[in-house]
């Protein structure tokens, strides 16, 4: 991830699981989190999270083009999927936080930059606002604490690499 990146666009799922691992915190190190409506609605379904305490920018539905119309029905995108997609397609020098593997191979094809829930906690590491153990912990949490979908193997791997270069 380039770090000097620092405004992000999310879909529901990022913003979801980090408040499962008691993380939201960690949105504090990006400048802005574009959050569009139908994604607020998405979090305010599944979670009781204020968005104003992190920093983030509401935004009105962009609109949807039809390479992006074309795709969302292809890979079966959600509406905050889509709304995100479409309005960090508007913006440069953003990354895209999602952990639906579709979008991220939709947002991959679009040019975006694309990262999810593991990348934010990874770059606590590197940025010194998290020990590593104290993301070791939170990784290996996830499956009894969280609802975000990684196979076993994919968080073991990422868990040995944590280890291996952190400690």
């Amino acid at each position: 991830m380039t770090e000097s990146i620092s405004a992000v666009v999310c879909d529901a799922g990022s913003i979801i699981h980090l408040d499962e691992l008691n993380q939201l915190s960690l949105f504090r190190d990006f400048s802005t989190i574009f959050v569009t409506q139908t994604v607020k609605q998405e979090v305010e379904k599944h979670r009781s999270i204020d968005l104003s305490q992190l920093s983030t920018e509401i935004i009105p539905e962009p609109v949807v083009d039809s390479q992006l119309s074309t795709w969302a029905t292809t890979f079966c995108l959600h509406a905050g999927e889509q709304s995100a997609l479409s309005y960090a397609c508007t913006k440069k020098n953003v990354i895209f936080l999602t952990d639906d593997a579709a979008a991220r191979f939709v947002a991959g094809q679009m040019k975006l930059r694309v990262y999810g829930t593991i990348g934010v906690l990874l770059r606590a590491v590197r940025r010194g606002l998290k020990s590593s153990n104290e993301i070791k912990s939170c990784l290996e949490s996830i499956p009894h604490r969280s609802t975000l979908h990684i196979r076993a193997n994919l968080l073991n791997q990422v868990i040995e690499e944590l280890e291996k270069y952190h400690n």
